[in-house]
């Protein structure tokens, strides 16, 4: 069946410099198409572990992947089910980076590609902890790692959207905190939790007191977009554009070598939570993520809406947000066991 004339012109205009090599030409249609960094890494990966798999069956022979098909993508995702045992959601991120190489980098569709290999992804419950887990979690932190995990809590932020939040996002004036190009490059608005405003401050000055240091040593560039760097050149020294929570070690910055700090990395909260866990004995296998499942829920059952808590969350759809009433402790209308009575 032919495409639609959408789809048509949008594959005759992303075209990749065809004397670039392979991977070359996967980044440049993904930031043509505006995916975001991870999905291209994430997809370079995939193709890059698919070609492995075929060049180790070849005895060590690259093969272009205009020379394998439908069938040979099936042998790969049938690999990774079968020999490595993947999830669903494993392998249909799999078969998305490599129909995404097929059909948009090479502008080949596949034949002979067996569309039960799209696996349905099971219906998972999320963890979620009880209010008082929460206050010992918590208590078994300390210092910056805490304050994180607090907001994670107290706003329902995703691990990388507090990692890349800037000073010019918290807006104390008003009690809320912006979120840009959150997943599915939206942008939000959330709570800032009353309770957190004095730390937080505290904390931004200690940031900003960092920052001076480094402008004083003629460092202090922070990463911007590239089309912004360029129309604003001096905003990367601007206070405004830091990150609340900077990395400890200056490094350079991508694309101009420029010295100044990241953000902290996702994996310093990660083990720190992780340690907490195991700290205040939590017989649950909590997570960062965790926190942001119970934000959720514990609103869901304080009463507020669950239309509200869509926006709050930047949930796409309602349903995905549904879930959370399957894991209230009083979930439903309340309706007590028998055995109760």
């Amino acid at each position: 069946m032919e495409p639609p004339k959408a789809a048509r012109f949008r594959r005759a205009l992303v075209v990749a410099n065809p004397k670039a090599k392979l991977f070359d030409q996967v980044t440049e249609v993904c930031r043509l198409l505006h995916y975001s960094r991870r999905t291209e890494q994430t997809y370079v990966g995939w193709i890059r572990r698919f070609l492995l798999f075929h060049r180790a069956k070849a005895a060590g022979q690259w093969r272009h992947p205009r020379e394998l098909g439908g069938q040979e993508v099936t042998e790969f995702l049938s690999h990774l089910a079968v020999a490595e045992q993947v999830s669903a959601s494993t392998q249909n991120q799999a078969l998305n980076a490599v129909v995404f190489l097929y059909r948009e980098v090479l502008h080949r569709e596949l034949t002979g590609l067996d569309e039960r290999l799209r696996a349905t992804r099971p219906k998972r419950l999320p963890v979620v902890l009880a209010r008082e887990e929460v206050h010992r979690l918590l208590a078994a932190m300390e210092g910056t790692p805490k304050l994180m995990a607090q907001l994670l809590y107290g706003t329902g932020l995703r691990l990388i959207e507090l990692l890349r939040l800037r000073v010019k996002d918290v807006d104390f004036g008003r009690n809320q905190i912006l979120i840009h190009a959150g997943k599915g490059n939206k942008d939000r608005v959330t709570m800032l939790p009353e309770s957190l405003k004095g730390e937080l401050q505290q904390h931004i000055e200690r940031v900003r007191r960092l920052h001076e240091r480094d402008r004083a040593e003629g460092l202090g560039w922070v990463e911007l977009p590239e089309a912004f760097r360029r129309k604003y050149p001096n905003a990367e020294l601007e206070w405004a554009w830091q990150w609340v929570f900077p990395s400890a070690h200056r490094s350079a910055q991508p694309g101009t070598g420029r010295m100044g700090r990241h953000h902290t990395a996702e994996t310093g909260l990660q083990r720190a939570v992780k340690a907490a866990v195991r700290l205040a004995k939590l017989p649950k296998p909590a997570s960062c993520h965790t926190l942001r499942h119970s934000f959720a829920t514990h609103l869901l059952e304080a009463g507020t809406d669950i239309r509200t808590i869509q926006d709050l969350l930047g949930h796409k759809d309602v349903s995905t947000t549904q879930i959370y009433t399957h894991v209230m402790q009083r979930p439903g209308l309340g309706v007590r066991s028998p055995l109760d009575g």
